[in-house]
């Protein structure tokens, strides 16, 4: 059954390249989360491909630097003013779904986020869009598994990982409109694509722009500028993708004419906390810091996703070291400005 699944894919692919390969056809795309951490990288990927971008942000005031380009529109609104979506929407030739709208409880979250991003889906069909990406997480699949990748079934621990995946069923499965009675299904002609992103994080494109919200990188930063010791769980690790190599994927996946299909978003390497600690010490020599390791019994072999679709179609494949070392970089000088004061 996977062999011929996969025989299917590449049927798939190879049809994508020939077609990419002959033309790019400048787009409207409409972005929801246009400038989070990785919306930022995206919105300004999309433009520079010369793409005519509108983007959906709460604060729209504080991505101003983002208009300079001149391709890019920022109005404000959330993800629950329908008639605000439909109206920026329609016109466009593509939506991305980026934002994620929250909830603490099982009905909030599938408010906030599940029924918002459906809504969404329905009203870019119904408006003619011809393309529809959504960004999922890698916390739709759960339970980690040996060399988990696209073919994996979804087995979500949490109920972040649980909106995600109710999200790609309704992407992928809207194929076509139940029918009334008597007459025939009605299909879609959107073309309707997932991407799964792991670990993410980012460096703001201009100041005062958006990073990502876990503490580790700042806090390590923070010790190693303070001369404290820097606290590490002993393997603990991920295959960290910048939100600028994410971008990438995400203008491939654009300009291409596949459908129903799924792409895992991470690095191809596997990188620890503790390495992440000694860049930062190497950034900086004059800390005293040192790496203090908990040792929770964790493997040294690291449960790995597989990334080799994102190669086969798009050629793209990365790797992590470099990108994180100019994120700790600015972590440090950051850390050095809250110290001064600045």
């Amino acid at each position: 059954m996977k062999i011929k699944q996969l025989n299917r894919e590449n049927v798939f692919f190879v049809i994508h390249l020939l077609r990419k390969d002959l033309m790019k056809i400048n787009m409207k795309v409409f972005i929801t989360g246009g400038t989070g951490c990785i919306g930022q990288y995206v919105t300004l990927a999309a433009a520079e491909r010369g793409h005519e971008v509108i983007v959906l942000s709460r604060t729209p005031g504080k991505y101003a630097p983002m208009l300079g380009m001149g391709n890019i529109k920022i109005v404000k609104g959330l993800m629950t003013d329908y008639s605000l979506m439909a109206e920026y929407a329609g016109g466009c030739d593509a939506v991305i779904s980026i934002a994620l709208g929250w909830g603490n409880e099982p009905v909030s979250m599938l408010t906030n986020d599940t029924l918002a991003t459906v809504n969404l889906l329905e009203i870019t069909e119904k408006a003619g869009v011809g393309k529809f990406i959504f960004t999922s997480s890698t916390a739709a699949m759960g339970h980690n598994r040996p060399d988990m990748d696209e073919t994996f079934c979804n087995m979500p621990l949490n109920l972040y990982g649980s909106t995600k995946a109710a999200i790609e069923a309704y992407v992928l499965g809207f194929s076509q409109y139940f029918p009334e009675a008597g007459q025939e299904p009605r299909k879609v002609a959107i073309k309707r694509n997932v991407i799964r992103p792991g670990y993410t994080y980012a460096t703001p494109c201009f100041e005062g722009g958006t990073t990502q919200l876990d503490p580790r990188f700042r806090d390590i930063a923070d010790a190693v500028v303070n001369n404290k010791p820097i606290r590490i769980i002993k393997h603990d690790g991920t295959q960290f993708l910048s939100a600028g190599q994410i971008a990438k994927a995400y203008v491939s996946l654009l300009e291409s004419d596949l459908n129903e299909q799924v792409f895992l978003a991470l690095a191809a390497d596997y990188i620890t906390w503790e390495r992440i600690a000694s860049i930062a010490l190497e950034e900086y020599p004059q800390s005293a810091s040192e790496i203090e390791l908990e040792d929770k019994g964790w493997s040294s072999t690291p449960m790995m996703y597989g990334v080799g679709k994102m190669k086969r179609v798009f050629g793209l494949e990365f790797t992590g070291e470099d990108e994180i070392r100019e994120h700790v970089k600015w972590n440090i000088k950051m850390a050095i400005n809250k110290k001064e004061g600045n």
